[in-house]
């Protein structure tokens, strides 16, 4: 008889009938039918079944031997009497020949299963185990599969792929850096974005660079952060902002089609930074739904509810949002919190019905005939009307944050499409710092001012327009880009509008402002988080599913227990003392 010598346990199928092979693997499950035992083995490629009769001398071991125990099987391949359609090997067993056990497995912790009992910390702590489960394992092997799809892209597109050091120079701006101490008595920083290198190597002429880069930021975590991340980190020169975008539209296009069999329409659609304010309340708004945010200042000239009256005289915002659904008061209630959690005073709120006021909090204070207009201006039939009355920015801001929650709290929320790219350009090059209390870069202290705001942005930082551009995807930034400064003076007097010395300008950027000297060309960028993208191509909810070893929503990693201490031995070689 022929013998094939292994098999990868997804991959049994006709070819192999009536042959007997050897498939290793875990074991998923047991089952004992009578005179029968059932085991099903797996690996990365999938499951396979196999047979082992009481009559053979390993059935007992068999039996005995525990879920997730590593083992080698080899026997005959036949039909199964009962087809399994949703195994890709449903047809096919393995009548068991003989039976090796390389290692035994305690009992594990949750069930290694897609619809597991874990809990996200103990899946993160033991993530060896929580990688083992079907959906888990799809999304990595996914996500290499993607990165060599866009390695393939650029170097088609003649990039050439380079790395830049981890370790690197601390530099103002953004989030804080992670800082790695030296037995010099000086640090390194992790980068936060290999934007200096890049610009580095357009200067030595590089011409198309990308890199599949590891990036490092201190900051805040939620659903889509983690303290370490990958961008695909890009810069040409010669190309101006549009030409930038169509080639990361282009990827886009490939990898949607590529993996998703999805064709996407390009060019995407192009906003105004104001435009995605006034109308969504983000910078990066999900423009898979309407529900646009509605500026009913001018309707309250005239209204006799102090609160409205007074914010209309002091020329401050009063804007409106309607949501086609007459949601619970706890949902409302949650819509309240997130308004506050963004600056806001409240959320006032007014149930509409046939375009009336039906009820609400602010029903017995608020004219009717002014909803009533409001209502057939906008064509409001049945819904929720809410309001917040602020100023300008906190409103807007507020507003697009509770705008947002409408997906979570609504199923009459109309949905237009599954993946919605957006361009949001003509950003504002610097922003007000109220911690600070001073101007800073809106993208990063090297991005170039828009033509006509070059020779006085120091006159009027509030209104200076940027030469940058963010790529959102369903309510996501998933990457920004801009056209770099590339002229010395230039970049030097943008250095010390943001409050930087002579002294500090040298010390932290003199490499780059020497650099300048020696002839730079026009260039420019972007960087897309990999996470981020993934994670909405895969459609699941947070980043931590598409990375293989993620940190947990505290920032630790609950496998390796870091952050931890380390010895006082050294800590003295480094010179730090902590303290208490």
């Amino acid at each position: 008889m022929e013998k094939t010598k292994v098999v990868y346990c997804g991959n049994v199928c006709e070819k192999h009938l009536n042959k007997e092979i050897c498939v290793k693997g875990w074991i998923k499950k047991n089952r004992k039918l009578g005179s029968l035992l059932f085991i099903d083995v797996y690996d990365i490629t999938g499951i396979v079944q196999v047979v082992v009769e009481e009559k053979n001398k390993q059935f007992e071991e068999c039996l005995k031997t525990p879920k997730e125990s590593v083992v080698a099987i080899e026997g005959i391949v036949r039909k199964r009497s009962n087809i399994n359609k949703e195994l890709k090997t449903g047809e096919f067993e393995i009548d068991l020949k003989s039976f090796k056990v390389y290692s035994k497995s305690k009992l594990p912790p949750f069930l290694i299963q897609d619809n597991t009992d874990g809990l996200e910390d103990l899946r993160l702590k033991y993530r060896y185990l929580d990688l083992r489960r079907p959906i888990v394992k799809s999304n990595i092997i996914i996500r290499s599969k993607i990165i060599n799809l866009i390695r393939n892209f650029f170097i088609n597109n003649d990039f050439n792929e380079i790395e830049t050091p981890y370790l690197s120079k601390q530099t103002p701006e953004g989030a804080r850096d992670y800082l790695v101490p030296t037995r010099s008595r000086k640090f390194f920083a992790l980068p936060q974005s290999p934007q200096i290198y890049k610009q580095l190597l357009m200067i030595a002429g590089m011409n198309r660079y990308f890199q599949i880069a590891r990036c490092f930021r201190d900051e805040d975590l939620r659903a889509d952060r983690q303290p370490e991340f990958t961008q695909l980190d890009v810069e040409t020169s010669f190309l101006d902002a549009n030409q930038i975008q169509s080639i990361i539209e282009e990827l886009l296009v490939y990898l949607f089609k590529e993996f998703l069999n999805i064709d996407l329409k390009i060019p995407f659609l192009r906003m105004k930074y104001s435009d995605a304010m006034e109308n969504y309340g983000s910078d990066k708004p999900d423009i898979r739904f309407e529900n646009k945010i509605m500026n009913l200042t001018s309707y309250f000239s005239n209204t006799k509810f102090k609160i409205f009256k007074n914010v209309y005289d002091s020329k401050k915002r009063i804007g409106g949002l309607f949501l086609q659904d007459l949601i619970s008061k706890n949902d409302i209630k949650k819509l309240e919190k997130i308004a506050l959690d963004n600056k806001a005073k409240g959320l006032a709120y007014l149930f509409i019905k046939n375009k009336k006021v039906e009820s609400g909090s602010i029903a017995s204070v608020v004219e009717k005939e002014i909803i009533e207009k409001i209502c057939n201006d906008y064509n409001l039939e049945e819904g929720v009307l809410f309001f917040i009355a602020d100023e300008v920015e906190t409103t807007l801001q507020a507003l697009g944050a509770v705008r947002k929650e409408f997906l979570n709290i609504s199923n009459k929320v109309v949905i237009n499409q599954d993946f919605a790219f957006l361009w949001v350009v003509d950003w504002p090059l610097f922003e007000y710092s109220d911690t600070e209390n001073r101007y800073v870069s809106a993208h990063h202290p090297f991005t170039m001012p828009q033509k006509e705001w070059v020779d006085n942005f120091e006159k009027n930082p509030k209104e200076t327009l940027a030469e940058a551009y963010d790529i959102v995807l369903n309510g996501y930034e998933i990457g920004g880009g801009s056209i770099r400064i590339y002229d010395t003076d230039l970049q030097t007097r943008v250095f010390k509008f943001l409050g930087l010395s002579e002294k500090e300008i040298n010390d932290k950027f003199g490499f780059i402002i020497n650099a300048f000297s020696y002839g730079v060309p026009p260039h420019g960028g972007i960087a897309l988080g990999l996470e981020r993208l993934l994670m909405i191509m895969l459609k699941t909810n947070n980043i931590r599913d598409v990375i293989a070893f993620p940190k947990s929503s505290s920032g630790t990693d609950l496998l390796f227990d870091t952050p931890s201490n380390v010895s006082e031995k050294s800590l003295q070689e480094l010179g730090i003392k902590l303290e208490k």
